[in-house]
């Protein structure tokens, strides 16, 4: 799979060791930054990520800064977009069965990265519900369009 990661400084030591847990894992790995953990804004690396998913660079997109929260605002005001903040591997599993969430942001600060990976397998192993779930998804995307 072709995952496209993102970090700030908070979270730039856990991207680096996710970022080669992917690579190890067989995925390819599109690095949007930053090269070191020198203080940068979040909003801009989120974009970065974002716009690699929505526009098919990237199949899904993992985002890491101190608390995932911040990522999250940002990269879905992105179209296309359904970014979740996801601090345990069941959360990280219903926002895909439930949300076809495609963007994962995760805290750098106060989840270890044992647990981070731990999220990002189930991330990218569950596939969308479908279902009753579609029709809910349809209706997130449609808010774009108002």
């Amino acid at each position: 799979m072709n995952i496209s990661i993102a970090s700030d400084h908070a979270g730039f030591e856990q991207k680096q060791a996710l970022a080669a847990y992917l690579r190890g894992q067989g995925h390819e790995v599109i690095d949007r930054g930053p090269g070191n953990d020198d203080r940068v804004d979040y909003p801009d690396f989120a974009e970065l990520v974002a716009r690699d998913v929505a526009g098919g660079a990237a199949e899904r997109g993992v985002l890491v800064c101190g608390t995932g929260i911040g990522m999250a605002v940002a990269a879905n005001k992105v179209d296309g977009i359904r970014a979740v903040n996801v601090i345990n591997p069941q959360f990280a599993e219903l926002s895909r069965e439930h949300n076809d969430a495609n963007v994962v942001t995760l805290s750098g600060r106060f989840v270890d990265e044992g647990t981070n990976r731990a999220i990002l397998d189930a991330f990218l192993a569950t596939p969308f519900g479908e279902g009753r779930h579609a029709g809910r998804v349809a209706k997130i995307m449609a808010l774009e369009a108002k």
